[in-house]
């Protein structure tokens, strides 16, 4: 992960109450936070013993229980 660039936001003692981000910063924060959820969720799939089924399967039984 490149640098981050740190900039913070304030109040009127000097105590940091805020951070500042470029949005390119903010961006790649959200998707490697997306890429970690979606990693996590792998994770707990894999570790619940449940059986896998297709991806299709998947979406028919979805669009049967609406």
């Amino acid at each position: 992960m490149a640098a981050i660039r740190k900039r913070y936001v304030v109040d009127d003692k000097g105590k940091r109450v805020g951070v500042l981000l470029d949005l390119a910063d903010y961006h790649r924060l959200i998707a490697e936070a997306e890429e970690m959820e979606a990693i996590r969720a792998y994770d707990a799939a894999r570790a619940s013993g449940d059986e896998a089924i297709p991806f299709e399967e998947a979406v028919a039984e979805i669009e049967r229980s609406r």
